[in-house]
């Protein structure tokens, strides 16, 4: 088997290429420590299983993931990550990924796991299947529901989401109302606590510029 590395973490790669390179049945062909060249490596090599991370720098692992299926609707990709959100877990999967590890669970279940992929199987894990399962009964964020929680993140106010969501002011305050109540937070601060730890969003994102025209609007 064929397997195709990537994570932007040499020594993480040197670890799963050293314990991939000690078996008989599989062999790690190319690595890539981004998006771009994961895809760049997959169209070279065309590997049975590629192993994913999820969190690179530019081009993050779920856009390499839909790029790569999208391409090549029969590629195998196992998400390998510290992240096990529920909602990074599904977004995940609906991209294409054939299975979801934690980086954790590595020395347990990653060889098992390519050769499940290898057969045609797909895998998830006791563990994140669980996750998923927690949430399941949850009422999802909608469109705008998840755009104010990124606004929240990003500290803003009722005043300024409002401003960048080109809203009234009230409804931006139904909008937190409703986030509040659909992740089961006590507040603002709580709320973005549980949507990053359930992978809803990034709170790695920059602060967004609000247009020169609108500035007026938040004195």
């Amino acid at each position: 088997m064929r397997i195709l590395m990537v994570d932007d973490h040499p020594l993480l790669r040197e670890g799963v290429a050293a314990v991939i390179g000690s078996q008989d049945d599989m062999t790690v062909v190319a690595e890539a420590s981004s998006g771009p060249e994961a895809i760049e490596k997959f169209r070279a090599h065309r590997p049975d299983v590629t192993l994913m991370d999820l969190q690179m720098p530019g081009m993050s692992g779920e856009e390499a993931i839909r790029a790569i299926v999208s391409e090549f609707p029969g590629a195998c990709i196992i998400v390998l990550t510290n992240y096990s959100g529920d909602a990074q877990v599904i977004r995940a999967m609906k991209m294409g990924a054939s299975a979801y590890l934690l980086k954790n669970m590595l020395r347990a279940d990653l060889l098992d796991t390519i050769r499940k992929l290898h057969q045609g199987k797909h895998y998830l894990p006791g563990e994140v299947a669980g996750i998923i399962a927690a949430h399941m009964m949850d009422e999802a964020l909608s469109a705008r529901e998840l755009e104010a929680v990124r606004l929240i993140a990003l500290g803003l106010s009722n005043k300024e989401i409002a401003c960048r969501m080109r809203t009234s002011e009230e409804t931006a305050k139904s909008h937190v109302s409703n986030i509040l109540a659909k992740l089961g937070a006590r507040d603002r601060t709580q709320a973005v606590v549980i949507a990053a730890r359930r992978g809803i969003i990034d709170i790695l994102c920059k602060q967004p510029t609000i247009p020169k025209d609108r500035i007026g609007n938040l004195r």
